[in-house]
């Protein structure tokens, strides 16, 4: 009752405010009738005593203001005045208001040079009310006499418009009160028909403009049932594991992905344990962690093959042992053509939009064939059931799922992109681009960072591939196999596990500091990242150059140290690109030296997580500045540290993470202005400020952690192995058709 009470006072509300601009339309309108109507009055009553004006005044006789008095019968004329044309007064009737003097009118007139006395009026306000004075030439056969001033009252315009406002704000209601019941009635009437074949479709009799919404409807609340299930609080181990025990009862994953968790290399004092610089990994060792299985990966560390057993395989981490990494090993030429060759040197130009000409060379695609087929091998070694749930990651692998889909096709395999999936003009530059889709298309769930990325995916198949895209259950059908197409949104783990051991923020922002050799009170930005060319660290270290040009109150005071891993040093562009950022890093520094000022602090070597945490909690800003990333888990690092909710993101615009960080300062890092602005803002930014958007970002990124993420898809990929299997029963126990067609 209270919905239909509400628009029915907008309603009223609406129309009132209509009513009021028409009445004042209307009341000017009748105003302007009312005027010209009393003005054609007195000209025709001038008219018809003209005769008798023109005797009188002619023969001087006294007979001049009786002829005015006759005039002045009509009930709209007050008074009259007869004048002379050199402005004197030569008859008027009693009455006559003195205000208006013959002689002050025809100076008036005067002055109005393009106005003729016959037509000229005045509207005047007196203490008896509103009047108008009109005059009128008296004519003879020769010059004129002099001219008549008539006073009209129009007191009675005030009356009539009293009365023609109460008319028309009572013919507003009625009609408003009219509509609104109309209406009211309709869209009860249309309501209950609406409801009424919701409830027939949702019982299953459903029309065929319902079906879609039912399908909507009913996908809804099968995830929020299955998210309900094991709603016992926030996303962490436990419940991941709580969720795979649940769905997968027990079964462990397979995870593929090239890059592995731990590497052993070979030191002076013996085999070390390395933890690579990778968001992959940042990503998925969690999760691994926490629910086991088998990681499949390339074996490169020096160590790695003295480190596992006779089937190639190590129990990590050190001391935890809580999985198993498979390690697969590659010749150099095998390693050359995969992976820096066909993968880093096509496949990821070609995703990221960062101004590097993709190279494709038919040796990488043999390699990269060969080695999708030996990894697609090892994964199906590693598994222990017909059909088990196998993860595929990244862009090294896109041919891997349709291999493993021949050998072992009732397997559940979920390949996640971590990379941007391009727009379908540009995956068309790829000479394999067919097979890259058809590959990917052996999965049976492709998952990506964005929506945004799975349009692209669908665009692609649609240009490039035989099949049919159902768009409305996000998915890709050849023949009887169906690919669903999923954004899932990448994370980190919440709580880090690196944090547990790291002093309090004040200690860390102590020590770095004397480590670095800066003030105590020195300002300090940090950034972290592998040496690529999409991660912007050029643009970045020119927005501090920028920075500094345009607020001198930061020189000498502020200091942006930049952590960068040396990778895929084997490729031309990446080797350039180090070179590239020294001579960038050098230049500032000379520019500054002359005040005393070093600016940027290069430290290129590899950095294990718990010195990045530490200049993390060190910052006082974080910039990430990616020309162009899927999501960068740099952004959300920085968050996860930050227990004393202060220091401030910048963050880059092209990130996957600029969609779900919306309290950090996003820009747009080529534009070295408004990044130096950002900059500056960041540095000025009050504590409680700070606090407010760190804590709101440390909210989300707790929420939705990778074990949420993990277990998105696991149990998505759970849930269609069991409709899977269910298919599977159906069709065993089906009736078979005889020859004869009985």
């Amino acid at each position: 009752m209270r919905l239909p009470l509400k628009f029915l006072a907008v309603l009223l509300t609406s129309l009132g405010l209509l009513a009021g601009g028409g009445y004042a339309m209307l009341t000017s309108m009748t105003r302007e009738w009312f005027e010209k109507d009393l003005r054609l009055r007195s000209q025709l009553a001038v008219g018809a005593a003209r005769m008798g004006l023109v005797e009188a005044w002619t023969n001087r006789s006294g007979v001049l203001a009786e002829r005015l008095t006759d005039i002045t019968r009509d009930e709209r004329i007050m008074s009259a005045a007869a004048c002379s044309m050199t402005g004197d007064l030569v008859a008027a009737t009693d009455g006559y208001l003195r205000d208006f003097s013959c002689r002050s009118v025809l100076e008036r007139i005067q002055r109005d040079v393009a106005t003729e006395i016959d037509a000229w009026t005045m509207t005047s306000d007196l203490p008896s009310g509103r009047v108008q004075l009109s005059g009128h030439l008296v004519l003879d056969d020769g010059p004129p006499l002099g001219f008549v001033l008539l006073v009209h009252d129009l007191s009675f315009l005030g009356r009539r418009e009293e009365a023609t406002r109460d008319l028309l704000l009572l013919a507003f209601f009625v009609l408003a009160l009219g509509a609104a019941l109309v209406t009211l009635l309709a869209a009860k009437l249309a309501w209950r028909g609406w409801t009424r074949d919701l409830q027939r479709a949702l019982s299953g009799d459903a029309p065929r403009e319902f079906q879609p919404l039912v399908r909507d409807v009913r996908a809804l609340v099968d995830r929020l049932s299955r998210e309900a299930e094991t709603r016992t609080g926030p996303w962490d181990p436990e419940r991941l594991r709580a969720t795979l025990l649940q769905h997968l009862k027990g079964e462990r994953v397979v995870i593929l992905a090239n890059r592995e968790p731990y590497i052993h290399v070979k030191t002076p004092h013996g085999i070390r344990v390395q933890h690579p610089a990778s968001g992959l990994v940042t990503a998925l060792e969690p999760v691994m962690r926490a629910c086991s299985g088998v990681w499949v990966a390339h074996g490169g560390g020096s160590a790695d093959r003295e480190t596992v057993d006779t089937r190639d395989r190590v129990a990590v981490p050190p001391g935890e042992e809580s999985y198993l990494v498979r390690r697969v090993w590659l010749t150099e030429e095998e390693e050359n053509g995969y992976y820096y060759g066909f993968s880093n040197e096509g496949l990821w130009p070609l995703c990221h939009i960062a101004h590097a000409r993709p190279i494709f060379r038919a040796d990488d695609w043999k390699h990269y064939v060969a080695v999708n087929r030996k990894f697609a091998a090892a994964v199906c070694e590693e598994v222990d059931s017909e059909d088990p749930i196998i993860l595929v990651q990244d862009y090294h692998f896109a041919l891997a799922p349709r291999m493993i889909r021949e050998r072992l096709p009732r397997a559940t395999i979920l390949t996640f992109w971590h990379i941007p999936w391009p727009n379908g003009e540009r995956v068309g530059i790829c000479p394999w681009r067919e097979e890259i889709i058809s590959g990917l298309l052996g999965s049976s769930i492709v998952g990506f960072h964005t929506q945004q990325h799975c349009n692209n995916f669908f665009d692609a198949v649609d240009a490039f591939m035989e099949s049919r895209i159902d768009r409305e259950a996000h998915a890709v059908i050849q023949g009887s196999h169906r690919t669903l197409v999923r954004p899932y949104p990448i994370s980190i783990e919440w709580p880090v596990h690196w944090l547990a051991g790291l002093p309090p923020v004040e200690e860390c922002r102590r020590s770095i500091r004397q480590e670095l050799g800066l003030p105590a009170d020195a300002l300090l930005g940090v950034g972290i990242d592998r040496l690529d060319y999409t991660k912007g660290i050029e643009e970045r270290l020119q927005a501090v150059d920028e920075l500094l040009t345009r607020y001198p109150e930061f020189r000498g005071r502020f200091w942006f140290a930049q952590l960068a891993a040396p990778s895929r040093t084997k490729i031309d562009r990446y080797r350039e690109l180090n070179a590239r950022v020294e001579t960038v890093a050098n230049e500032i520094n000379e520019k500054w030296q002359k005040h005393g000022h070093k600016p940027i602090v290069l430290l290129r070597s590899h950095h294990e997580p718990p010195a990045v945490f530490r200049y993390y909690r060190a910052a006082d800003l974080c910039y990430v500045s990616s020309l162009h990333d899927g999501m960068n888990l740099v952004a959300k690092e920085f968050v996860a540290a930050r227990d004393d909710e202060k220091g401030v993101l910048v963050l880059s615009q092209f990130t996957g993470a600029a969609r779900d960080l919306t309290e950090a300062l996003v820009v747009n890092p080529y534009d070295f202005r408004q990044a130096s602005d950002a900059l500056a803002a960041a540095l000025n930014m009050p504590v409680a400020e700070q606090q407010e958007r760190m804590h709101s970002m440390r909210r989300l990124v707790s929420e939705f952690n990778v074990y949420r993420w993990a277990g998105r898809m696991l149990v998505d990929a759970a849930e269609l192995r069991r409709r899977e299997r269910m298919s599977g029963r159906l069709s065993s126990v089906a009736p078979q058709r005889t020859t004869d067609g009985a």
